[in-house]
């Protein structure tokens, strides 16, 4: 048995045992042609692996002091006032939709029937909030090659029911801020930024440079493990504005009234004094709810990960970028067939992948392409839905007026039939990117 002194002394002989662990048997292997090339992976170390046995050895579980260390970190780095861990990218666009249809909000709460524009192009879970909530997603086109919502659609998809445009930046190209904020300036319309595909994005209006999340009224983010940065799962949701933070917090945390922190009791120093809806006057604030909320936190084990991934995100911000340079200029010599992909104006990309189209009349059939490169041994992926409203979960609705869309989408229906995209994480080397670049240039010869 060892000879612990001290807690103290035990953790850190227990981390270096698990450092040892992962210089023995996780190091990365050596990068081979013909090997599987993933379009996403986790990049990780030793401190990844310390760090998680940390907060396992504290056994808090839930939400704690790596949570705390994380969202104070992120909020400075991102350049935010407030930023909240939730269990998932889903969760965080859950919960910044719903804080939007709190009665605090006054002429501004999103009410059954009302309007949010969004694109149909996309990941489901950024127009599932909308539709459970009982508002009306406004489908919009989008354009090619930088597969983001075309604002001329904007005033045509405006409505008198219209309160909001909830949309995400497309595998890390940030969407047209300067005119999507004007429109929802014009309108008094709220702007959640679906980030979860795009953190460490840039983008600048006028003379001010910021993060993309950060310029609209709520910004979310997802740490699963293909994205930016990972927890395996979790999100994060964050806000400048005090009173939608106050909100986020209540409707992440069970819909309570109550701010005390997980774990403490009587924070507000008021616990038995206040006088809630009908309930009897005293009744215990940590059991009085404001809101129909749910519990999306995250644990403290997951945090913790984030903490070291978060210090190691400058690094992988600008390997994506090298990455996905590279990718394009190799493939330069292919744009006879293919179209590729074009980061927006005013804007400096934090690259999920790598998005490209068949054009129409290179006489190829994506099919055929992908099939031939995922015979390579490299995964590729789809534009995720293509075109949301074509699919299953639209079945019950469709026709009906749950939805509208405006304009044909005819551009969405194009990425839904001819365009792919391939991996460009910070975990990719020169040789994976060359090797993906030949293979890409085989399958269209």
């Amino acid at each position: 048995m060892p000879d612990w002194k001290s807690e103290e002394q035990a953790r850190a002989e227990i981390k270096a045992l698990v450092s040892e662990y992962y210089n023995q048997f996780k190091t990365k292997k050596t990068y081979k042609e013909g090997d599987r090339i993933t379009y996403a992976a986790r990049v990780f170390d030793e401190k990844e692996m310390c760090a998680l046995t940390d907060a396992t050895l504290d056994f808090w579980l839930t939400t704690g002091r790596f949570s705390d260390e994380f969202e104070n970190n992120f909020a400075q780095w991102i350049g935010v006032k407030y930023a909240h861990l939730v269990n998932s990218g889903s969760s965080a666009n859950l919960l910044a939709f719903m804080v939007l249809t709190a009665p605090e909000l006054g002429e501004k709460q999103i009410k059954p029937g009302d309007e949010v524009i969004t694109v149909a192009c996309g990941f489901p879970t950024t127009v599932t909030p909308i539709l459970q909530y009982g508002a009306v997603p406004v489908f919009v086109d989008v354009t090619i090659p930088q597969y983001n919502i075309d604002i001329n659609a904007l005033e045509d998809a405006y409505s008198d029911k219209t309160k909001a445009v909830m949309i995400a930046h497309t595998l890390g190209n940030p969407f047209n801020l300067k005119a999507v904020k004007e429109f929802c300036d014009k309108h008094n319309l709220w702007l959640v930024e679906d980030n979860c595909d795009a953190l460490g994005s840039k983008y600048t209006i006028a003379s001010e440079t910021k993060f993309t999340g950060t310029w609209g009224d709520i910004g979310t983010s997802s740490f699963y493990p293909p994205h930016h940065m990972t927890m395996g799962e979790g999100g994060c949701v964050y806000t400048d504005n005090p009173l939608l933070n106050r909100l986020i917090l209540s409707f992440r945390d069970w819909g309570r009234d109550c701010i005390c922190p997980s774990g403490r009791d009587n924070f507000c120093g008021r616990r038995y004094e206040g006088q809630y809806g009908e309930l009897p006057k005293g009744y215990d604030h940590k059991y009085v709810y404001s809101h129909f909320g749910y519990n999306l936190k995250v644990t403290d084990m997951q945090a913790a990960v984030g903490c070291e991934q978060l210090k190691k995100f400058p690094f992988f911000i600008e390997r994506r970028k090298h990455n996905w340079a590279r990718l394009h200029k190799a493939l330069e010599c292919a744009e006879d067939k293919l179209i590729l992909p074009c980061p927006a104006e005013n804007s400096d990309p934090s690259w999920f992948g790598f998005l490209i189209s068949i054009k129409e009349d290179s006489g190829l059939d994506r099919e055929n392409v992908v099939r031939y490169i995922e015979g390579k041994n490299i995964q590729t992926r789809m534009l995720f839905s293509g075109n949301l409203i074509k699919h299953p979960c639209f079945d019950s609705i469709r026709g009906t007026d749950k939805y509208r869309v405006v304009g044909d989408l005819k551009n969405t229906d194009y990425i839904m039939n001819n365009t792919f995209w391939v991996g460009v994480y910070p975990g990719m080397t020169d040789e994976m990117i060359d090797y993906m670049a030949q293979v890409i240039i085989e399958s269209i010869e």
